[in-house]
């Protein structure tokens, strides 16, 4: 039973790691993958869903084959396994620099000042802030917070419970690469279309559970249960619609409506309609139900690990 205690050592000493310093500063490995998958991009680029697939195949398969065998190095050391998952959660995850971002735009626009909070919100997410209220940014941000708890936090967490350290690297390769090339743009509709299907698939499950613990951790766990099954159909992705449904009922927020993304306007259905506007001061009760989130995500990747681990030996 030691491998399963070595995934949650390493993944528990990561998410600390993350608590306590955020994202590394310089010589980020994400960044590092961005910058290969662009060159990649380079040279692939085509309006075609084959070479976009083969894109995904390339750079996800490659991340993903890079990361099996460095873990298979490692295999015979306990301590080397451990600090292994516990680097790789460590740059994996961005619980910490999601909450440090949601919390300037939301110092800035308890300050007054809105245009501060517009130029930091690209920082978190690819909104319009240039279209948008004060009311408008702190309903983004929400929004935000909710969503990139599922993909930077929860996902990653279930598919290294699942995989190992190459299941962390090859989830949030993929979601990198939908973030990069999976969006519905002229360039992008066709090349992106693999990325983006597949970003779906591996979003599923850190979807579901990321809702669940929303609603167990929230304030309103009825209403964020309710919500999820009334409205969470309605989001035009798969993924983001049950968390952000679950945070808006966790919360007792309205979210969705009209917003603007690349001067593309998207009117979208409001999520948990019997709750209130968002408000500046919802910024930072999100950013502490996304933390539960988190910590209550890391014990259950613990314990699929476990089971997993002693179901094969």
């Amino acid at each position: 039973m030691c491998a399963d205690r070595d995934f949650a050592y390493g993944a528990a000493a990561g998410l600390l790691g993350d608590l306590l310093l955020g994202d590394p500063r310089r010589g980020h490995p994400v960044a590092a993958f961005g910058r290969a998958a662009g060159a990649v991009e380079r040279v692939l680029w085509r309006d075609h869903r084959g070479w976009g697939a083969l894109h995904a195949v390339v750079c996800a398969g490659g991340a993903a084959g890079a990361a099996v065998l460095v873990s298979s190095l490692v295999r015979d050391s306990r301590a080397a396994s451990v600090a292994l998952t516990a680097a790789s959660t460590w740059a994996v995850v961005g619980g910490t620099s999601l909450g440090r971002e949601a919390r300037a735009i939301g110092g800035a626009l308890a300050a007054g000042d809105v245009e501060v909070a517009r130029e930091r919100l690209p920082h978190l997410c690819g909104r319009d802030p240039r279209s948008l209220d004060a009311d408008g940014i702190a309903r983004a941000v929400v929004e935000s917070v909710a969503e990139n708890t599922s993909d930077a936090v929860v996902g990653a967490l279930v598919w290294g419970a699942v995989g190992g350290v190459p299941g962390l690297v090859a989830f949030r390769a993929v979601n990198t690469l939908d973030a990069m090339v999976g969006h519905k743009s002229v360039k992008y509709r066709r090349y992106g279309w693999a990325s983006a299907r597949l970003d779906d698939v591996l979003g599923w499950p850190g979807a579901r559970l990321t809702a669940v613990l929303a609603a167990a951790a929230g304030d309103a766990p009825r209403g964020a249960l309710r919500a999820w099954r009334a409205d969470a159909a309605k989001h035009p992705s798969p993924n983001a619609g049950p968390v952000e449904a679950a945070f808006a009922g966790a919360l007792g927020v309205r979210l969705g409506g009209t917003l603007s993304y690349g001067g593309r306007v998207e009117h979208r259905p409001v999520l948990n309609t019997g709750g209130r506007a968002v408000e500046v001061a919802d910024i930072e009760r999100a950013v502490r139900l996304s933390r539960r989130v988190g910590l209550l995500a890391l014990g259950v990747a613990a314990a699929v690990s476990t089971m997993r681990k002693g179901g094969a030996s």
